[in-house]
């Protein structure tokens, strides 16, 4: 990314990696799912978890919204909440994204008619071919459907691709499998992205992946109050459980809160010069340009570039000093003030 960034420039970053470009605020209504008794609509599917709605997704997506443009029918979107991994295994992955912001990201790409299916232990279990008759072609009369070459369905992730292309003549639809997109020399995946975003100084990477700077939602609570103590504004953000935070460190980014932006110098993690090891991680933002009060409200934290790694401080000057440096660099390169 070339700085320092317009006000253009970061007004129009924030809202495509709130995947908020071209998308209108209310969702439609797919007929089919709420009407009970009426005739199922020719559409051409894409099925998916979608988490990150990544730039595989993208380009799983642009194929889809072509075939069905060439066929003269309905694009639908199938997702699932919550994801799969969350119900099925042990240790589930946090979340690049909420559910809200996967329909969102995938109507952002012009894909008007979204279903999110409750994923429960019934659906789990759902034999592959069941799958198929009792719940897709409930939702619709899939003419085609598109799917990612590592996807699984039905009970044990026993269905795959080539299950699909068997039943496809049986039910009428084709069956269209994207690759997985590779960039680097590996294959772009949430997982990949998870884990980049782990591993301190890889925010660049995967941003990359994810065609967008990775982000946050939360709600702001008090907090410690140094930052307040060196004379500049600090939220403190509390996100959910399964947010995907990036590793402990220093970020420039921007905050979204009640709809206006502020750049901010952000830490993840609490600081080692306050606290021990054991203290849980928050996240704090040092905001640019900020005046007033905000507590208790929704704000979205977008992380735009690795700053430096946690460290611990000899004194309270040399912090103040350090974190001093981390804002002007966040004011030089992304903005002095409120963007947009």
């Amino acid at each position: 990314m070339r700085y320092p960034l317009s006000r253009d420039e970061a007004a129009s970053l924030v809202n495509a990696s709130l995947l908020m470009d071209g998308c209108p605020s209310r969702l439609p209504v797919w007929q089919s799912c709420l009407t009970p008794g009426t005739q199922p609509q020719e559409a051409v599917l894409a099925i998916g978890a979608f988490d990150g709605v990544h730039r595989g997704h993208r380009a799983l997506i642009a194929k889809a919204r072509a075939d069905a443009e060439r066929r003269g029918v309905p694009c639908l979107a199938v997702t699932f909440d919550p994801d799969p991994s969350e119900l099925l295994d042990c240790d589930p992955q946090p979340r690049l994204l909420s559910v809200a912001d996967r329909v969102q990201g995938l109507r952002a790409l012009g894909v008007r008619n979204v279903v999110v299916l409750p994923f429960t232990r019934e659906l789990a279990n759902t034999e592959p071919e069941a799958f198929i008759s009792d719940v897709l072609c409930a939702l619709a009369r899939p003419v085609a459907i598109h799917v990612g070459s590592n996807f699984r369905f039905g009970v044990r992730g026993a269905g795959t691709t080539a299950l699909l292309r068997q039943l496809g003549p049986t039910y009428g639809f084709e069956v269209e499998e994207s690759p997985l997109l590779v960039a680097g020399g590996e294959r772009i995946s949430s997982t990949r992205i998870r884990t980049f975003l782990g591993e301190g100084g890889r925010l660049d990477e995967a941003n990359q992946l994810l065609g967008r700077c990775h982000f946050v939602r939360g709600s702001v609570e008090h907090g410690r109050g140094e930052g307040t103590s060196f004379g500049f504004p600090t939220a403190n953000v509390r996100c959910a459980e399964l947010s995907c935070m990036p590793a402990e460190g220093v970020y420039g980014g921007y905050l979204r809160i009640n709809g206006r932006v502020w750049p901010a110098a952000i830490n993840v993690g609490a600081p080692k010069s306050f606290t021990d090891e054991r203290m849980e991680r928050f996240l704090e933002a040092n905001l640019i340009g900020f005046e007033g009060d905000v507590y208790g409200a929704a704000a979205e934290v977008i992380f735009v570039s690795w700053l430096r790694p946690s460290r611990p401080f000899a004194s309270l000057e040399e912090l103040e000093r350090v974190v001093l440096g981390n804002i002007d660099w966040v004011r030089t390169n992304l903005g002095d003030g409120e963007v947009g």
